[in-house]
């Protein structure tokens, strides 16, 4: 990926814990490091085939004047996401805000934060088997659609499925999708249970009828394991309800512990389950 560099941006603001800061406001400076693709403006010599790093300026100071936040740490954290939003070529950022004139009362050149942030590909599957189960999924789908961090790409047609465990109950209603997000993975899976729940669903019976399921299949290529969630989701490669609609928008995708596509992984997977 290639990098525009933006460097000692000096901006006056009004960041900070105490209210004297507030009010009177100090110097910051922003450091910016923007992962993009500049070979297409490169090659035609065309502005608008790229990130227009003026107007990123401008953006970034406008933020840090219209706005007021008591850490650094917001600062940087809320100043990254819009910037991420606003400009469509900006896939990742590093971000600094230096705070020169921080109340610290010792001899210091400057205090700051540093973070990266950006847009990670996901592959969700999506199913029902209670109710309207069309409607439960749609509605889902809609409501990861509202959130300002997330962006769904690709929706796979929907499939009907006998029931995965062992537990009698009806048919199950199955899709895929694509989403775009700048959450990390952990605040995703918060905000689907958030969905499940406003949909109706009760965690009670593992593999048991449910309104809304939601899960992450794929997250970047990352392989990640905590107590409440594994990535790549467990069993996968295993489970035709999850696999057949995912080749519908992912089909050379290739899981990144077993090293097979999604075509290839549907391919051997026994149709019964």
């Amino acid at each position: 990926m290639d990098e525009i560099r933006i460097e000692n941006l000096e901006i006056y603001a009004y960041h900070g814990v105490y209210p004297e800061e507030n009010e009177q406001g100090q110097k910051f400076y922003v450091n910016a490091v923007l992962y993009t693709e500049t070979r297409a403006a490169g090659l035609a010599d065309n502005l608008e085939l790229s990130t227009n790093y003026g107007e990123v300026c401008h953006f970034i100071t406008r933020w840090m004047q219209e706005h007021t936040c008591k850490l650094i740490e917001a600062a940087a954290e809320r100043l990254a996401a819009e910037i991420l939003l606003q400009f469509d070529l900006i896939k990742r950022i590093a971000l600094e805000i230096r705070k020169p004139e921080a109340p610290i009362g010792l001899p210091f050149e400057s205090v700051s934060v540093r973070i990266e942030r950006g847009w990670h590909r996901v592959y969700l599957s999506a199913g029902s088997n209670m109710g309207d189960k069309e409607r439960y999924i749609r509605e889902g789908i809609a409501a990861l659609q509202k959130h300002p961090q997330i962006i769904v790409k690709r929706v796979s047609n929907l499939l009907v499925t006998e029931p995965y465990g062992g537990v009698e109950q009806d048919e199950f209603l199955n899709g895929a999708l694509e989403i775009s997000t700048l959450l990390p993975a952990g605040e995703l899976l918060e905000e689907l249970h958030r969905i499940e729940a406003a949909a109706g669903r009760e965690r009670i019976l593992r593999w048991g009828p449910r309104t809304l399921d939601l899960d992450i299949i794929f997250y970047d290529k990352a392989v990640y394991e905590e107590d409440d969630l594994i990535i790549p989701h467990v069993d996968m490669q295993n489970r035709y309800f999850v696999l057949k609609p995912l080749c519908e928008i992912a089909p050379n995708y290739r899981h990144p512990l077993l090293g097979k596509t999604v075509s290839e992984l549907l391919a051997a997977v026994d149709t019964s389950r």
